[in-house]
């Protein structure tokens, strides 16, 4: 009798092991200040992705912004636990960035534990409405100067522009400003003539008619297939080669990754959970509309491109560490 209750109450307690992630906290590190497009996609996964992580953790959101998400990326990889706790959004440019041996860089990309990506982002440049240029040969056509807002020259559209301003020979200027709201209200006031960035960053203002489309890079999206692409624009082989390398981090628009060393256990139940939470439809219901759509790619895909950026021979990041700064 004493035998049978004690293997009634193993047994039991084989039956309700308790996951690892039961009564915890779950981190995620955003490299960008509140109300980006980065921090609105971190706190909407926050949101459902305890749904599909056994144990249902808390899921917080933390901003730690600077540099283009380096500080933050420094601090998954050097600092933070890598207890399956802590996990971090990047930003897609920092590839190039590790590329050319940006300032500040403590981190190999490569060696993160990869989670996923959660968006893929075509680069588009936008131009006031009421300008009077309908296309891109027009812009190149003009006397004057396009102006275009930027946030600084590790801004993933000024390195857009810088490579079609080289190598197209379209007449462009850049402006420097704070953020991304100061961006749009020159534009409102029409100090600046347009700006770039994702296609999903520029959609609002396309959508309200403040801003029209002129030009995309390589990777396209509902909308946008119709647009010249830059690569097509160029009769330079070595511009279309830069272009090229610049888009490639554009297929992992939303990177998400966990520290190096996070256990494989861990790993596993964080990327199964990102892969489930893009088919649950009160996600992407709400994703629809705040018009941030989900696309799910790989940790393998994620570092293949991470890879394929990292790999340049010497002689082209010679070449692309003259137009490209961070």
């Amino acid at each position: 009798m004493v035998l049978m209750v004690l293997v009634l109450v193993l047994s039991a307690g084989e039956g309700r092991a308790v996951p690892f992630y039961e009564g915890k906290t779950v981190t995620i590190i955003v490299g960008f200040g509140p109300g980006g497009g980065y921090d609105r996609l971190a706190r909407l996964l926050a949101k459902y992705l305890t749904r599909h992580i056994p144990g249902h953790p808390r899921i917080i959101v933390q901003n730690m912004p600077g540099a283009s998400t380096i500080l933050a990326a420094n601090y998954l990889f050097n600092i933070a636990k890598p207890d399956g706790l802590t996990i971090g959004s990047i930003e897609r440019g920092l590839p190039l960035a590790q590329l050319l041996k940006a300032p500040g860089i403590k981190f190999d990309l490569r060696k993160f534990a990869w989670i996923s990506s959660m968006a893929i982002e075509a680069t588009v440049l936008g131009i006031r409405s009421d300008l009077p240029y309908k296309n891109f040969a027009e812009i190149k056509a003009a006397k004057s100067p396009l102006m275009l807002g930027i946030t600084g020259p590790a801004d993933q559209a000024a390195q857009f522009a810088t490579l079609l301003k080289e190598f197209t020979g379209v007449n462009l200027k850049m402006i420097s400003y704070p953020s991304n709201a100061d961006i749009v209200l020159a534009l409102e006031r029409k100090e600046i003539d347009g700006f770039g960035g994702s296609y999903t960053s520029l959609k609002p203002y396309i959508e309200r008619g403040l801003l029209r489309p002129i030009v995309r890079a390589r990777l396209t999206e509902p909308g946008i297939e119709t647009l010249p692409i830059d690569e097509d624009l160029t009769e330079s082989e070595i511009g279309r080669t830069l272009m090229a390398i610049r888009s490639a981090p554009c297929r992992i628009g939303r990177p998400y990754v966990a520290p190096p060393g996070t256990s494989p256990e861990n790993l596993k139940v964080l990327r199964q959970a990102f892969f489930n939470v893009t088919r649950d439809g009160a996600l992407q219901e709400e994703a629809k509309k705040m018009g941030m759509p989900i696309s799910y790619t790989s940790s393998s895909e994620c570092l293949k491109v991470i890879n394929y950026v990292l790999d340049q021979p010497p002689e082209i990041v010679q070449i692309i560490g003259k137009y490209l700064k961070f």
